[in-house]
């Protein structure tokens, strides 16, 4: 084969592979928020640093996690999942190959406001609604793999716990989410309660 159609095969391959990476977003999208599992008792430390040995950040990246994380009564499998999507994000969309992310929070009242600080390129402001829509993404997806749902995923997931997730950036000075989780939900009726 000619070098040309080489590249027409490589693109190819590139485009069934994002094609059903977007099939399986599709689906985690249209189950966001639906499969809760059971309340646990949940330390959100250790469950942050689990998503991040899962993640497998590249060896110069470091993630801190902040030492005062609290301790929820909460559904894990959707607080994970926003967690795994915002911090997987913030690695996918570095600049550089060495980068460093900070994971926080703060109790207000009844609620837990969680914040993730990349020192990445930053989100021009004219972007920042628009990064919430299904199949958005600020590069083309030759560049970065994505299928532009991650986050639209991670705002669904929060608002049906009935938090709200916002962000704040500026080109060239990194990204900061913030989402807010109650710190204590009761569980469905029929479910059991477990700790964790």
């Amino acid at each position: 084969l000619s070098e040309a159609s080489r590249d027409h095969l490589r693109k190819l391959r590139q485009r069934v592979a994002r094609l059903d990476r977007l099939l399986d977003d599709l689906l985690q999208y249209s189950r966001a928020g639906q499969q809760l599992g059971d309340v646990m008792t949940i330390q959100t430390g250790p469950l942050v640093r689990s998503v991040v040995e899962l993640l497998t950040p590249p060896e110069r990246f470091v993630v801190s996690v902040a030492d005062n994380m609290p301790r929820l009564t909460a559904y894990k499998t959707p607080l994970e999942l926003v967690f795994r999507n915002l911090i997987d994000n913030a690695i996918k969309h570095h600049d550089r190959a060495e980068g460093h992310i900070e994971v926080s929070a703060a109790t207000q009242g009844r609620l837990v406001e969680f914040t993730i600080r990349d020192d990445g390129p930053g989100i021009p402001a004219e972007y920042h609604e628009r990064i919430f829509r299904m199949f958005q993404t600020l590069k083309p997806r030759d560049e970065v793999e994505g299928s532009g749902i991650g986050l639209a995923v991670v705002k669904k997931v929060v608002e049906r716990q009935g938090g709200q997730v916002t962000v704040e950036s500026h080109r060239g000075q990194g990204t900061v989410f913030r989402f807010t989780w109650p710190n204590s939900v009761a569980p469905v009726r029929g479910r059991r309660e477990c700790h964790v």
